[in-house]
């Protein structure tokens, strides 16, 4: 079991991240945020959403961080010089975002795939279970990928409502599970620090709720969280429809890219592994990509993940989400497509669906 914590420190210049032992003391935690933001002098400290803040003067220098009150594994911490703060006359002088901070999102067919209208989600998250895909899990495909001395894999995520940040983070993070908690995070602070881009009329939904909604770790994630998160982390992430083999790419041009499997409802991810069965912590799940005039080489990930995906399509490793039957777990009912569960838990307040 891991004795390291994982955390993003948010600064004047930026975001860092810090990977501390849990036995380190407050003073050491401090110096590394210092170090990393490279904010130098006194600072206060603000942690989860909405921001609250740490007391940083009350809490002993020889404190160890597994002892704080705080879970900080997985938070950001918002970071705030004491000097630029005592500048501030007046609470309008605080800076505000440039508007190239955040780049525009992608049109609004690539925001909400059909399965993640967050608008229509009743206050109570939907939960949508599938149907076990035992072929694919007892045999799993693979794709040759020559040029990355491996075999694209599909690395299947759990069907818990956290499978987008699960396969994000297993990519970006290098965690499935950790980072779950940072990444919903992260999603939130962007919205509540650009209000004048996450309106309620793109979230479908007030900025607030949204915030404290997508934090739950039973609300779902999709194409808004893919547009944040892609710019947060200077990647593009590729989103492969199996259904259609339609490839949406968020934050495109980078040049790194991590690809994601979109099966109707549900997320997991690709990865090269360098043998058949070989242990998921040798997998490469970021790619390089290199442009050259209009081609992209990428050592053939995005062509072998789409052949990927193709195979998955003859096996039938995707939810139809407008014309499957759907199951109401709670009361039994049954109904055709998305739609039918958002209206029943509308009228019901049930929330736990599964494919019929």
């Amino acid at each position: 079991m891991s004795t390291n914590i994982r955390l993003r420190a948010r600064g004047p210049e930026g975001v860092a991240t810090i990977t501390i032992d849990k036995s380190a003391t407050w003073q050491e935690l401090l110096g590394q945020i210092s170090k990393h933001t490279g904010v130098e002098g006194d600072f206060d400290l603000s942690y989860g959403y909405p921001p609250q803040p740490l007391n940083v003067e009350s809490i002993s220098g020889t404190t160890q961080i597994s002892d704080l009150p705080q879970n900080l594994n997985g938070e950001q911490l918002i970071v705030k010089p004491r000097a630029i703060q005592s500048k501030m006359s007046n609470p309008t002088a605080e800076a505000k975002p440039q508007p190239s901070a955040v780049k525009p999102l992608p049109p609004r067919d690539l925001i909400s795939p059909p399965a993640h209208k967050h608008g229509d989600f009743p206050q109570q998250p939907l939960g949508l279970t599938r149907k076990p895909r035992v072929d694919v899990e007892s045999e799993p495909p693979e794709v040759p990928v020559p040029m990355l001395d491996g075999s694209m894999v599909l690395r299947v995520m759990p069907d818990d409502n956290s499978c987008m940040f699960r396969a994000l983070s297993s990519a970006v993070l290098g965690s499935a599970l950790d980072g779950m908690t940072e990444l919903r995070s992260v999603v939130a602070q962007t919205i509540q620090a650009n209000p004048e881009l996450y309106t309620k009329g793109l979230l479908e939904k007030e900025p607030t709720a949204y915030c404290r909604w997508i934090q739950r770790e039973d609300s779902w994630g999709g194409g808004i969280e893919l547009a944040i998160l892609s710019q947060h982390f200077n990647i593009e992430i590729c989103s492969i429809n199996v259904q259609d083999l339609r490839i949406d790419k968020f934050n495109e041009g980078q040049p790194t890219r991590c690809i994601l499997v979109y099966s109707g409802i549900h997320y997991d991810v690709c990865a090269v592994a360098p043998y058949a069965g070989a242990d998921p912590e040798f997998d490469r799940k970021v790619f390089d990509v290199v442009k050259t005039g209009d081609d992209e080489i990428d050592g053939g990930a995005l062509e072998a993940a789409r052949e990927l995906c193709r195979v998955l399509q003859g096996r039938h490793y995707f939810t139809d989400t407008h014309g499957f039957t759907v199951k109401c777990n709670v009361c039994q009912q049954t109904g055709t497509g998305q739609d039918w569960a958002v209206q029943h838990a509308r009228s019901t307040g049930h929330g736990d669906f599964g494919e019929g």
